[in-house]
C-alpha cells in the first residue's frame, strides 16, 4: 500500500485546502447567522453565501470530487478523494459548497451505477449541477432498523404502477428547500429470500401521498437547512420506470451505496478531529490556571498525545479501507469499512469532547464550533449502522479464519 498522493490528487487537495482557508472557513459565521433566523422547516432558506461559494467552487473545478467517473465527476479514486474529504471535515458547510454532501453523494452513485438514462437525465444531471438536493428514505420508526431486513414499508407493483406505503424517519436532507426527490427503499417481493425482497424507488417529493409528518431534532438542534424528517407514504403511485435497477435489487444497491459513503464520513470526521485538536492546543496554550498553561495541567499532555495517536491510527485505517475499495471492491473491504465506521466517530467524539473540556463553559456555547462537531460525531456512531452491528460483522470475518477448527471439532 502506498498512501502518497498522486499528482492529480495532490492538485485537487492543494486547491481544496486553499479554497477552505480563503473562502469557506471565513464564511462560517455569516452562514450560521443566516440559519439562526430560520423557524420551522417550512421557512428554512438556503443561506445566500452557500450559493455564492458553490458557484465559485464549481468555476474552479472543485466540484463533484467524490464521484470516480470523469464524465460526471472528478474521476478520483476512493484513496485519492479521502484526503480531500478530510479537508472538507474542517467545516460542516464545506461538503455542500463542493457538491460533495450526503445523502446526495450516495444517491448520485446509485443513479450513476444503476439508474436508467431517463433517471440520469431528469434527476442525476441537476443533482450533480448543484441545482437540487435529495433525501434517502430507509430507516423506519416502528422496527429496529439496524437490521435492514426488518423493513416493513412496501413498494408493490399493481398493474403498470408501483404503490408505496410506509413510514420512514431520519430521512436526512428532507427539510432542505432545494430537496426535490428521495430514494425510497421498501419490500417489492415479499415472498423472496430476505436479501432479494427489497427495491429502491426514485420518488419526486411532489407526488401525492407523501407527507413530512415532523422534523426530528438532533441533540436539541434541527440541523437547518438540511433536517431529518419523519415521512409518511400513503398509496404513493409511480410508474414502473421509477424502480432503480428493478425489483429485488435493493440490498445489492445499498451495499454499493454505503461503502464509499462510509469512507467519506470517516475522513470528514478525521478532519473534524484535527480541527478540534488544533482548537484544544490553541486554547490550552493561551489560557492559564493555577500558574500554568492549561496544556500542562493534570493529565492534559496525555490527552493531547492520545488525540494525535488516535487521529493517525484512524487516518491510516481509513486510507487502507479506501485502497481496498479501489483494488478489491466492497466485498474485499467489508471488514475494514466496518472497522473505520467504529473507530473514526469514536476517536472524533473523544477529541472533540476533550476540546470542549479545555474551553470550559465557552466550549458548550455556539461561540465555538465544537458542539455542532460533537453532535455530528455522535450521530455517525448510529448513521449507516450502529457500532454494535459493525463490531459484529468484524468479528464474523475474523472468526471465518478459524472455521476449520469448528469443522474439525464437528
Amino acid at each position: 500500500m502506498d498512501f502518497s498522493h498522486s499528482a492529480k490528487a495532490r492538485d485537487y487537495l492543494q486547491r481544496t485546502q486553499a479554497f477552505m482557508n480563503d473562502k469557506v472557513l471565513p464564511a462560517e459565521e455569516q452562514y450560521y447567522q443566516a440559519l439562526s433566523t430560520s423557524a420551522d422547516h417550512n421557512d428554512w432558506q438556503q443561506p445566500a453565501i452557500v450559493e455564492e461559494l458553490k458557484a465559485q467552487a464549481r468555476s474552479e473545478g472543485l466540484w463533484n470530487m467524490f464521484l470516480p467517473c470523469e464524465e460526471w465527476g472528478a474521476g478520483l479514486t476512493n484513496a485519492e478523494y479521502a484526503p480531500i474529504a478530510e479537508a472538507n471535515g474542517w467545516s460542516l458547510m464545506a461538503p455542500e459548497v463542493f457538491n460533495c454532501n450526503a445523502p446526495d453523494t450516495g444517491n448520485s452513485e446509485v443513479l450513476w451505477k444503476y439508474g436508467s438514462e431517463e433517471q440520469k437525465e431528469q434527476w442525476l444531471k441537476p443533482l450533480l449541477a448543484g441545482e437540487i438536493r435529495s433525501a434517502f428514505c430507509m430507516t423506519e420508526p416502528d422496527v429496529a432498523s439496524s437490521d435492514a431486513t426488518n423493513m416493513e414499508a412496501t413498494c408493490i407493483v399493481e398493474g403498470d404502477e408501483i404503490v408505496l406505503n410506509g413510514r420512514k424517519w431520519w430521512s436526512s436532507g428532507i427539510g432542505h428547500p432545494n430537496c426535490k426527490f428521495a430514494i425510497f427503499m421498501g419490500i417489492s417481493n415479499p415472498d423472496a429470500d430476505r436479501h432479494h425482497r427489497h427495491a429502491m424507488v426514485l420518488v419526486p417529493l411532489d407526488t401525492p401521498g407523501i407527507k413530512i409528518e415532523r422534523m426530528l431534532s438532533v441533540m436539541g438542534d434541527y440541523d437547518a437547512p438540511f433536517g431529518h424528517g419523519e415521512v409518511s407514504f400513503t398509496d404513493v403511485r409511480l410508474p414502473l420506470s421509477a424502480f432503480i435497477g428493478g425489483p429485488g435489487r435493493g440490498f445489492e444497491i445499498a451495499q454499493g451505496r454505503l461503502g464509499p459513503g462510509r469512507i467519506h464520513h470517516c475522513m470528514r470526521l478525521i478532519g473534524s478531529a484535527e480541527k478540534a485538536l488544533k482548537l484544544l492546543c490553541e486554547r490550552g496554550m493561551t489560557r492559564t490556571a493555577f500558574g500554568k498553561p492549561l496544556v500542562k495541567l493534570n493529565g492534559n499532555p496525555d490527552v493531547i498525545a492520545n488525540a494525535r495517536i488516535g487521529i493517525e491510527q484512524a487516518r491510516l485505517l481509513t486510507l487502507k479501507a479506501a485502497w481496498l475499495m479501489d483494488t478489491k471492491g466492497i466485498m474485499g473491504a467489508m471488514s475494514e469499512v466496518s472497522q473505520i465506521k467504529v473507530v473514526a466517530p469514536n476517536v472524533a467524539q473523544q477529541i472533540i469532547d476533550a476540546a470542549i473540556q479545555i474551553h470550559g463553559g465557552g466550549g458548550l456555547s455556539d461561540d465555538f464550533p465544537l458542539t455542532r462537531m460533537l453532535a455530528m460525531a455522535r450521530v455517525l456512531r448510529l448513521a449507516d449502522g450502529p457500532d454494535e452491528v459493525h463490531r459484529g460483522l468484524i468479528a464474523k470475518f475474523e472468526l471465518m479464519k478459524y472455521r476449520h477448527l469448528a469443522q474439525k471439532k464437528g
